[in-house]
């Protein structure tokens, strides 16, 4: 078996996988490629929603925050302030 490291974990976070790995009764390597799949399975439902899901605002109330946002920059003092 091949002994491999994590740069950076703290003790603390260490533990708690082992902790997990126990409960699991599963070996620590197939702990956290479960939790490396389900985190990419969870990250593209995520994206999948926010991408292809259903519109929040219509089009005339879109185009309404963008122009007040384009204002809002206009006249914001945090863009002139390095000048």
């Amino acid at each position: 078996m091949e002994v491999k490291t994590i740069k950076g974990i703290s003790s603390n976070t260490w533990i708690k996988l082992k902790i997990l790995s126990a409960k699991n009764k599963m070996p620590m390597g197939k702990l956290v490629e479960n939790m490396i799949d389900t985190y990419e399975e969870n990250i593209e439902e995520k994206w999948n929603k926010i991408l292809h899901g259903g519109r929040i605002l219509s089009n005339k109330e879109a185009e309404e925050m963008h122009e007040i946002t384009k204002k809002i920059r206009k006249e914001s003092w945090v863009r002139n302030a390095n000048t």
